[in-house]
C-alpha cells in the first residue's frame, strides 16, 4: 500500500473510531432493510458492519485504491469501482441506500443525478440516507475570528459542492422521495487529531494558535453533520 494511502487510512480510522462517529454511523444504518448499497464506501467500514448483522451490503467507491483497501479489510464484502451517478445495480434491486460524506465531492448538478440514481436502484418503500457536513457551518474557537471566518469559507469554496448538505431535504423531495426527515448531529473535537483538517484551511500564526490550543487542551471544533432520509414511495 502506498505511504500516502496508508496515512489517509490511519486518519480515517481514527475518526471512524470516535464514539460520536460510531453513533452517527449506527444511526445512518438503521432501517435500511436486507440489501444495502453504500455509496462512497471508502475502506468499507459500514459495509463490514452491515455484513456482520446479516445484511447484504454492497460498497461502491470511485477511488480504486479505496476499493482495494476495502476488499483487503472485508474479503467477504462486495465492492465495486463506480460513480455515484452510474451504480452497477439493477433497477429496484436494493432496500437501502447510504451516501456518507459523498455529495459534496460531486461537481455541479451531479448530486441531483446521484439522488435520481438512488431512486432507480431502490425497491418500492426502500430508504435512502444522505449524510455529510455543510462546509460553511464548521465552528472553530479562535482568538482571530475574522481569519477563522475567512479560512472556513475559503476551505468551503475549494469544494465542488460545499453547501449541498443544506439541500439534502429538497434533493430527496425533488426526486420522488416521501417521508423525508432531517436531523443534525454535531461532532465535537477537542484534541490534536483534528489538526490535519485545520491545516488544510490555513497555516502560519492561525494554525500555530490551534496547535497551541490542542497542546493546552483548549482546542474546540464543532462540525454539524446533516442526516436526511426519505422513502421511495412509488
Amino acid at each position: 500500500m502506498m505511504a500516502g494511502m496508508s496515512t489517509l487510512l490511519t486518519v480515517l480510522d481514527a475518526l471512524d473510531d470516535l464514539p460520536q462517529a460510531c453513533e452517527l454511523r449506527e444511526r445512518t444504518c438503521e432501517r435500511l432493510g436486507d440489501t444495502v448499497v453504500d455509496v462512497g464506501c471508502g475502506a468499507g467500514r459500514a459495509v463490514g458492519e452491515l455484513g456482520a448483522r446479516g445484511v447484504t451490503a454492497i460498497g461502491v467507491d470511485l477511488d480504486p485504491a479505496m476499493v482495494d483497501a476495502a476488499r483487503a479489510r472485508w474479503p467477504e464484502g462486495e465492492f465495486h469501482v463506480a460513480d455515484a451517478t452510474a451504480l452497477p445495480l439493477d433497477d429496484g434491486s436494493v432496500t437501502g441506500y447510504r451516501a456518507d460524506k459523498v455529495l459534496h465531492t460531486l461537481p455541479a448538478a451531479e448530486p441531483g443525478r446521484a439522488v435520481a440514481e438512488a431512486r432507480r436502484v431502490l425497491a418500492r418503500n426502500g430508504r435512502a440516507v444522505l449524510v455529510g457536513q455543510d462546509w460553511d457551518t464548521i465552528v472553530i474557537d479562535s482568538d482571530d475570528a475574522a481569519h477563522t471566518r475567512a479560512a472556513v469559507h475559503a476551505r468551503a469554496d475549494a469544494m465542488p459542492n460545499p453547501r449541498i448538505a443544506r439541500r439534502y431535504r429538497n434533493l430527496l423531495l425533488d426526486h420522488g422521495f416521501g417521508d423525508v426527515t432531517v436531523e443534525v448531529h454535531t461532532l465535537v473535537f477537542t484534541g490534536a487529531m483534528i489538526l490535519p483538517m485545520l491545516g488544510t484551511m490555513a497555516d502560519g500564526d492561525w494554525l500555530d494558535e490551534q496547535t497551541g490550543r490542542a497542546r493546552n487542551d483548549r482546542l474546540f471544533v464543532a462540525v454539524p453533520m446533516f442526516l436526511a432520509s426519505g422513502t421511495r414511495v412509488d
